[in-house]
């Protein structure tokens, strides 16, 4: 292939419109060699909310994909959507959207490259391995010229990496900076050496959660892969309505999700079940990376004291510490992950806003934001849970 072959930038409504190995070629290249680092920009996961309908027509998720090739060949994607909302997406903007449409202007419809529902920091701009500058700079281009061509009010790249957010400001975007709670392993052999690690105060706190979670009357099981079974996906299905009606008002996902889930997912799937009198209760489900378990979604249809806190946290630390996994990302916000070892950590944002002068207010809040969350996290860490020589390794 010439590498002055020139770039060509496609947008896809459908992945049907790109084979699979296409997408994963540039989506996941390492899962040639084992698992993916995480499963949600794969080929599966997106499909698998495009047809059980989780997004596209009706949904505010309008499917957008950026396909940019070289000479023919697929060398970068995106998971690009159009949104009618805001909903779903974990970086919160609607204070934007107010200002805009206050001042005469249209916020909606906007640009989303994201994983829909999904709070976690993964590559947005993937590329096959040697294309990475070319594909991200070809990538950029074309969503904001999409945009632009469009007449839509701005682009958004939510949860990308770290490196992805620094390449992107130097090419025009505005970087944003926000905070979430993650797990590290430190090379445990098991939860007790964690818990050896913690403040003592922390570690009988953490000691009599799990004992009074544990003592509901029932017990738990951890499934994964096959041991998962559509009966599970009914029980869970129960719960994540409930969590979705107090939440969101409706659930983001719909009930087919699961049964495909059930087909295409499950061996990227750790799901926690809490059984009592051989009724399913309550329920939490993870998703599986290649160093990283990931914190999705839990509910229930009985209320217990301190069972989220194991389903969701201490069982995933659990799983972790088993499966020589580096980290536990357990979703979005939450303070409350504080006390149980879950320590801040910024994640990352890009923006692109059309009207220049909403553009320059925005980059002003931005750069006092990032100020207020580097100085937020510097106070949580040091009153973090850990021993006190621990906390100083960590700062």
């Amino acid at each position: 292939m010439e590498d002055h072959a020139p770039l060509t930038v496609n947008i896809l409504s459908s992945l049907d419109q790109i084979a699979a190995q296409e997408w994963d070629a540039c989506a996941c290249p390492e899962a040639a060699e084992g698992r993916p680092l995480d499963p949600f920009t794969t080929y599966r996961f997106l499909s698998a909310l495009e047809k059980s309908g989780s997004v596209g027509p009706g949904t505010g998720w309008e499917p957008r994909y950026l396909v940019v090739e070289k000479a023919g060949l697929p060398i970068a994607v995106s998971p690009l959507y159009a949104k009618g909302h805001s909903q779903g997406e974990y970086i919160f903007d609607h204070n934007w959207a107010h200002a805009l449409e206050q001042a005469g202007g249209r916020y909606y419809p906007k640009l989303q490259i994201a994983v829909p529902f999904t709070p976690a920091t993964g590559r947005r701009f993937l590329t096959r391995p040697g294309y990475e500058a070319e594909g991200m700079s070809a990538l950029i281009q074309g969503a904001v010229q999409f945009g632009a061509e469009n007449e839509l009010s701005s682009l958004h790249i939510t949860f990308c990496t770290e490196d992805e957010a620094l390449a992107g400001e130097q090419m025009g975007l505005l970087r944003r900076a926000s905070q979430q709670f993650h797990w590290v392993n430190d090379g445990y052999a098991d939860f007790d050496a964690f818990l050896a690690s913690l403040s003592s105060r922390k570690r009988k706190n953490i000691r009599k959660e799990r004992l009074k979670a544990q003592s509901f009357g029932g017990e738990i099981e951890v499934l994964s892969g096959d041991q998962i079974q559509p009966h599970h996906w009914d029980a869970f299905w129960m719960f994540y309505q409930d969590t979705g009606a107090r939440k969101w008002g409706s659930p983001y996902l719909t009930r087919a999700f699961f049964d495909i889930a059930q087909e295409w997912l499950r061996d990227d799937i750790v799901l926690v079940m809490c059984y009592r009198a051989g009724r399913p209760v309550a329920g939490a489900l993870n998703f599986v990376g290649r160093d990283t378990l990931f914190g999705r979604y839990w509910g229930c249809v009985e209320d217990h004291p301190c069972l989220h806190f194991e389903a969701c946290y201490y069982q995933a630390i659990d799983y972790a510490i088993q499966h020589g996994m580096r980290r536990v990302e357990a979703g979005a916000q939450g303070e409350h992950k504080l006390a149980r070892g879950y320590l801040p950590v910024v994640t990352h944002s890009l923006h692109w806003l059309a009207n220049p002068g909403f553009s320059d207010a925005v980059a002003r809040y931005l750069e006092a934001e990032r100020a207020a969350i580097d100085e937020d996290i510097e106070i949580l860490t040091a009153y973090g849970p850990f021993r006190r020589e621990i906390r100083e390794e960590q700062e």
